[in-house]
């Protein structure tokens, strides 16, 4: 295993913004060099860890529960609140708007649930801070239309709870929100790994942690970002790192990927999302995001489950990658700083 650093010239955040609005073809690994691993199944199953198991244990509603960095103490019960951002840091930040802070009972969750009161989001839920406001607004028209859905075939959380946030949402609620994230700053916080083997791992409900012991398992070809702090991560700690196991040469593939036309006839990433990947007006900023989220937009590409008609362009261009091509550019992206 080895840890690579690199000091970058660019910088941004984001996920491709274009989509097909045409179903394209199955997805099957493309040719691979001997010796390297493939894939063939439409979606990978590592890419959409199981939900939480369901419990009818009540959330403790008197026990402090505290994370570094921080004076504010919450209990179980309200990190689990749905209607309530869990706010660790109310300095670092604009004062929410109700929408975002709590949301509208009973149809309308709180945006800075998922998605943070800063904006960062985590792994499994998108990082929107910095993202045009005229973007969110457009992506939450698309999944009101369903022309943005989960890529997987199974229960996704995050994708459900964000359906039912988009069908109940006024145009001013939407308006407001788009405008408070959008005037937030994006942070870096994933440390990118290439590696062979890796911490044995389980599965929760939007990554990975770390499994109790030494054991090792193969990275096979995956992408595994998991937390440095899984219960920080699971208190929605702002400041908690993420680390992500990438196959040994995935960053210097991606970096020529994303400066060079993958299919005759087809923009690079460059071409699209500037020089510097920070994004054009509706096309999103790329750098400093989540690896394990841009991979899961590529697929929803490729497979047409993102099909909003702005994203049209980027049917072609996920069809032409393979998995592996997917993971080296989604991991080289989130190398560079925001």
């Amino acid at each position: 295993m080895r840890v690579t650093t690199r000091r970058v010239l660019v910088s941004a955040v984001g996920i491709v913004a274009l989509v097909s609005a045409v179903r394209p073809a199955a997805f099957q690994a493309q040719p691979r060099a001997a010796g390297t691993p493939t894939h063939t199944s439409d979606v990978p199953s590592w890419l959409f860890p199981l939900p939480p198991p369901t419990s009818d244990r009540a959330w403790d509603t008197l026990t402090p529960i505290r994370v570094p960095r921080s004076r504010v103490a919450l209990t179980e019960n309200q990190l689990h609140d749905l209607f309530s951002a869990p706010d660790w840091a109310p300095g670092s930040h604009p004062r929410m708007p109700a929408i975002v802070a709590r949301g509208r009972k009973p149809a309308l969750y709180a945006c800075g649930f998922c998605h943070m009161p800063d904006g960062q989001g985590r792994p499994e839920n998108a990082q929107i801070a910095g993202l045009s406001a005229a973007y969110i607004v457009q992506q939450l028209a698309d999944m009101k239309a369903h022309r943005r859905r989960g890529a997987n075939t199974g229960p996704y959380v995050p994708n459900d709870y964000m359906q039912r946030v988009a069908e109940n949402a006024t145009d001013a609620e939407v308006a407001v929100a788009a405008a408070y994230f959008a005037a937030l700053k994006p942070r870096q916080r994933v440390r990118v790994v290439e590696a062979t083997r890796v911490p044995l791992m389980t599965r929760a409900m939007g990554t990975f942690r770390y499994a109790p012991g030494r054991d090792t398992e193969s990275l096979d070809g995956r992408l595994m970002e998991v937390p440095v702090d899984f219960i920080r991560h699971e208190h929605r700690d702002p400041s908690v790192e993420y680390i992500a196991y990438v196959p040994v040469g995935s960053l210097a593939r991606g970096r020529a990927l994303v400066a060079t036309s993958v299919a005759p006839g087809l923009l690079s990433c460059t071409g699209c999302h500037g020089p510097e990947l920070r994004g054009l007006g509706l096309i999103p900023p790329l750098a400093g995001r989540s690896p394990a989220y841009l991979v899961r937009q590529l697929v929803g590409f490729r497979t047409g489950a993102r099909a909003g008609v702005a994203g049209a362009p980027m049917g072609p261009i996920s069809t032409a990658l393979s998995l592996d091509d997917m993971i080296a550019v989604a991991a080289y992206a989130a190398t560079l700083k925001p």
